[in-house]
């Protein structure tokens, strides 16, 4: 039995069906047709089974007790700027950058206030320095920043408005000598204001009054009685202050107390000079 040959349209005489190239030559094509072979369904299997393909380093699990857990810490503590270690060898913490203000009081020398404000300004702060003696601040200034301008000093009565931000703090030091005048930029939300007093004279219970947080450095015991009718200082730190070293502060709030000591990295001995109580 015979069947009658398929007709075709007018519109496809003369066209054949579009096939699809089993090879399309290249730049780099050597004229070899590249034979691929279908995969058997082993191979399929072994391709989309789970386990095959590159072994790893074969190694045993890291598995913990609950009792365990405890001990995975990381110490977490304040952000700002590290004046130091404390008596037990741990990491003593100023935070400058508050979003409230801050003041803070230093009874101590050129070299301590220089260490603060140095470090201010590795953290990130702009540091404003207000003083009587440019000179001995210029070099710090030049150095600080690395050619940026992050530390500016200004004569006394002589620093305008630092605008602070949360995303640019500022830390201003007042190394005004004995009897600091009240200043025209005070402390802000995330402005910190450290007013330098080079010892307790008469006017120091006002500014030790208002303070937030001293920093003491060795002082007299005629200066000691002065401290403690203002901040309360029990009578062992008392005794303890006119024997402290010169890298050495008792740094306390109402409440709290802790002695810090300030070691200097070999950058700041190269421009500080060694650690020295009196100026």
């Amino acid at each position: 039995m015979s069947y009658p040959a398929p007709t075709m349209n007018q519109g496809q005489r003369g066209q054949e069906p579009a096939r699809t190239p089993a090879h399309v030559a290249s730049p780099t094509d050597t004229g070899l047709i590249p034979i691929v072979r279908p995969q058997t369904p082993q191979q399929q299997r072994r391709i989309f089974s789970p386990g095959f393909g590159l072994r790893g380093p074969r190694r045993n699990r890291h598995v913990v007790t609950a009792e365990e857990i405890a001990a995975i810490s990381m110490p977490i503590g304040d952000d700002g700027v590290i004046i130091g270690t404390d008596t037990q060898s741990q990491p003593a913490v100023l935070g400058l950058a508050r979003p409230t203000p801050f003041d803070v009081v230093v009874v101590g020398g050129l070299w301590i206030a220089q260490v603060l404000a140095l470090r201010s300004a590795a953290t990130g702060a702009r540091v404003a320095v207000e003083t009587g003696r440019p000179q001995a601040w210029q070099q710090l200034a030049q150095a600080a920043g690395g050619g940026q301008q992050c530390m500016t000093v200004y004569p006394v009565g002589r620093v305008p408005a630092q605008g602070p931000s949360v995303s640019s703090p500022v830390v201003l030091i007042r190394d005004c000598g004995v009897r600091p005048p009240r200043g025209r930029v005070t402390s802000l939300p995330w402005q910190a204001v450290v007013t330098v007093l080079p010892f307790v004279g008469e006017h120091a219970p006002r500014w030790l009054a208002q303070a937030q947080l001293v920093g003491i450095q060795r002082i007299s015991p005629q200066e000691t009685e002065v401290v403690r009718e203002t901040l309360g200082i029990p009578a062992e730190h008392l005794e303890m202050l006119p024997t402290l070293s010169d890298n050495v502060a008792l740094w306390c709030t109402r409440k709290h107390r802790k002695y810090v000591m300030t070691e200097p990295t070999d950058a700041e001995t190269g421009l500080l000079g060694m650690a020295r109580r009196l100026d």
